[in-house]
């Protein structure tokens, strides 16, 4: 039988897999691995638009500086001095309710005291303290409404149309907040098992730094980070684009991954790969326990955008969300050049204004000027824009951000036990335990360190020479 001539072969070249190779390489230089991707560009859902002065994402837009592992690859992909920051301390975020668009506080005793709902509401939370938790996945929206009243509906529809453009009846609380729901279960209570936590953080010494964290994004676009990382990679020897895989083999003591032209052999295999993809291409291997699905839902989301003058009256923050009860076209926008102004040639203002999602797909099938002419249409009621856009770009990912409904924690319950039966299969990418840029950099440091474990181990155990 031939021998595995790779270490560790990573299919997908998206922040996942460029982030295992990174890991792996950081740590132990010598390991051999190859990354493959079938497009001709690193990045996955990472796609950063550069038209006329005007700098827009087709995908996400930044991401959190309090991950240690974003951090880390940021520095290995040598952007420190590219690394643009938006405090939340200092940008603030809106919801639209009634009509209008209404100020978030960025501080617990600010969000109370703000007339967001009635005091009535806002004495309904405290019931999470006696309200038992509910058994088995409940929905997002019903979770809510359970342990904190239908008052607070709109806001949690906002939250996780923001993340997921997804529909809090659909979306799984156990899925999408499983540190959460985690708590609720442990303590029988959210603020009686944050309370807890708090006070176990105290005792350890760990209290919460002072101060909010930024979002972060690049001077040229999130595009570069992916960029960046590829750009330490070999190409055709660390990295290979262009290169679809086929088909999958799990032989005795490797695996063998067949693409169109090429065949490779490898000890660990790495699928850094959306959802679905992951579950398509483990579908014709042999002798794997078939999961509780096939594929899940995906939600679409067009990126729409928008030059305006500085006449335009765009509020100062990050942007605003509306919840689905509003009843507008746009799920929210970003105001992209206040973050970020480098965003905006001279004299200009750029909003990105976000259409589709999980409730409305039936959006993105119209043309490109309808939907410019809806979404300006839907933001001039909320905002003073005496000039239509000078600028206006209509951005349609290829792909769908992956839903974490119904059956998605058995989805992911099978992932973890193929992964642990395997020991030489590892699977992270979009949509497994989460969306985010951070998301990724985590799964991909908890797989770098498996393997690099198992590395150890067998090298520990390997039968030495004697010498005299």
């Amino acid at each position: 039988m031939t021998p595995p001539s790779l270490d560790v072969l990573i299919i997908g070249a998206g922040i996942s897999g460029l982030g295992v190779a990174s890991f792996l390489r950081d740590k132990r230089p010598d390991i051999r691995f190859l990354v493959l991707e079938k497009e001709d560009r690193p990045g996955g859902a990472i796609a950063s638009h550069s038209e006329e002065g005007f700098l827009a994402e087709a995908g996400p837009h930044g991401f959190l500086d309090n991950c240690l592992e974003s951090r880390v690859l940021i520095g290995l992909a040598g952007l420190g001095r590219e690394v643009e920051k938006a405090p939340l301390r200092k940008f603030v975020r809106y919801v639209c309710l009634d009509g209008r668009l209404n100020l978030i506080p960025q501080q617990p005793l600010k969000i109370i005291r703000a007339p967001l709902i009635s005091w009535p509401a806002k004495m309904r939370i405290l019931a999470d303290l006696w309200k038992k938790p509910l058994a088995g996945e409940p929905s997002v929206a019903d979770w809510v409404r359970h342990r904190f009243g239908p008052a607070l509906l709109p806001f949690a529809d906002a939250v996780f149309t923001g993340t997921y453009a997804g529909d809090i009846e659909r979306l799984r609380i156990d899925a999408v907040m499983a540190g959460v729901r985690a708590l609720e279960q442990e303590h029988g209570s959210v603020i009686r098992g944050l309370w807890h936590r708090q006070r176990e953080k105290k005792k350890e010494g760990k209290e919460k730094k002072s101060g909010l964290p930024a979002m972060t994004s690049f001077a040229s676009g999130m595009v570069r980070l992916p960029q960046g990382l590829a750009a330490n990679l070999q190409v055709n020897r660390e990295i290979m684009f262009n290169t679809e895989v086929r088909e999958l083999v799990r032989e005795e003591d490797c695996w063998r991954v067949l693409t169109r032209r090429n065949e490779f052999r490898s000890r660990h295999l790495v699928l850094a790969l959306p959802v679905n993809t992951t579950l398509a291409l483990l579908a014709g291997v042999d002798d794997l326990t078939p999961p509780p699905m096939t594929r899940i839902p995906e939600a679409r989301i067009a990126t729409i955008a928008l030059g305006f003058s500085e006449q335009a009256r765009i509020p100062f923050g990050f942007g605003y969300l509306a919840p689905e009860a509003e009843g507008r076209f746009a799920l929210g926008a970003l105001f992209s050049s206040h973050m970020f102004p480098g965003r905006a040639p001279m004299g200009y203002q750029l909003v990105e204004v976000l259409v589709g999602g999980r409730r409305h797909p039936e959006r993105l099938e119209m043309e490109d000027g309808e939907l410019v002419n809806r979404a300006y249409g839907d933001l001039r009621q909320l905002m003073e824009l005496p000039e239509p856009p000078g600028y206006a770009r209509v951005l349609r990912p290829a792909g769908g951000i992956p839903q974490l409904e119904e059956g998605y924690p058995a989805l992911l319950a099978w992932r973890n036990a193929l992964v642990a039966e395997s020991g030489t299969l590892h699977i992270c990418g979009f949509g497994w335990k989460g969306i985010g840029i951070n998301d990724m950099a985590k799964e991909a440091w908890t797989v770098a360190r498996r393997i690099l474990s198992q590395r150890l181990e067998e090298e520990e155990n390997q039968v030495k020479g004697i010498y005299f």
